[in-house]
């Protein structure tokens, strides 16, 4: 279940690049801003200012054991997709001896890898202005994963694997059919999702299908 962010202090927070000065100052007001400058965020206080309302939704726990001289040491891994339902979407890692902490850094590490995502109509014979779905065919590839996201017209829903569900419903995305070939760990069928979203930036010119 999807829960509320807690943000940074931002009144407190002391900038240290370009980018988070500038978005503290309110110079820059939007991901798209950033994006189009070709840095990175490099702070999550960042996202925090741009973007306050964000969720987060937990899509895996996993447990590893390592052999030291001490004995056997847990860590925990933890896989999370945050978003604010309107077009931005980031997925993290998180590891930690303590699950908490893991969540918390898996969090940071989404504010991080934040990207913007396009929306469209779903269908050329949809006639209305709701735009809820894709432009256009997409296809994302992690590992041997491979997610395809294609345009549905408005009711369709997000006729999707639960994981690739989870992230576009952060993003904000409510109309898609979608396929995926390949291996099924979560981490990875995220992460194409991920990428087949993000390509919706670059793609040259819409793909008419």
């Amino acid at each position: 279940m999807a829960e509320k962010i807690r943000s940074a202090d931002i009144e407190a927070w002391d900038p240290k690049t370009d980018i988070g000065k500038k978005v503290k100052s309110g110079e820059i007001t939007t991901l798209e801003e950033i994006k189009k400058s070709g840095k990175p965020v490099l702070e999550p206080e960042i996202i925090d200012k741009l973007y306050p309302d964000l969720e987060s939704e937990t899509l895996q726990v996993k447990t590893t054991q390592r052999v030291t001289d001490s004995g056997k040491r847990v860590k925990f891994r933890v896989v999370k997709v945050i978003g604010d339902k309107k077009g931005h979407v980031g997925l993290g890692v998180g590891k930690c001896d303590e699950i908490k902490p893991a969540m918390e850094y898996a969090v940071n590490h989404a504010k991080k890898n934040m990207i913007s995502v396009k929306f469209g109509c779903g269908s050329w014979e949809y006639q209305g202005n709701l735009k809820q779905s894709l432009p256009f065919r997409v296809i994302g590839k992690e590992g041997s994963t491979v997610v395809t996201l294609m345009p549905a017209p408005p009711g369709i829903g997000l006729a999707s694997n639960d994981v690739v569900k989870k992230v576009l419903k952060m993003a904000g995305i409510k109309d898609v059919w979608s396929t995926m070939h390949g291996g099924s760990n979560t981490y990875n069928i995220a992460s194409a999702t991920m990428k087949a979203l993000d390509s919706l930036n670059t793609f040259k010119g819409a793909e008419q299908r």
